[in-house]
């Protein structure tokens, strides 16, 4: 059986929100995708990981957008 998504992700930074949002929360863009796959929290901007990941803001990030 499919797995239900629970979020969508913007297609310009790859912030995960509900699917019920309209405009991302991080960039402002209303293009999102629901199909994704992976996903990355960062806690702070200053880690290695958000570095590398390019993201400035803390949140919750998918991997792969389609």
């Amino acid at each position: 059986m499919p797995e239900k998504k629970i979020f969508k992700a913007c297609k310009n930074c790859r912030a995960l929100v509900p699917l019920e949002t309209a405009t991302c929360p991080i960039c402002n863009s209303t293009s999102f995708s629901e199909d994704w796959s992976g996903m990355v929290i960062i806690i702070s901007q200053d880690s290695e990981v958000a570095k590398v990941f390019g993201a400035s803001t803390p949140w919750r990030y998918a991997i792969t957008v389609k």
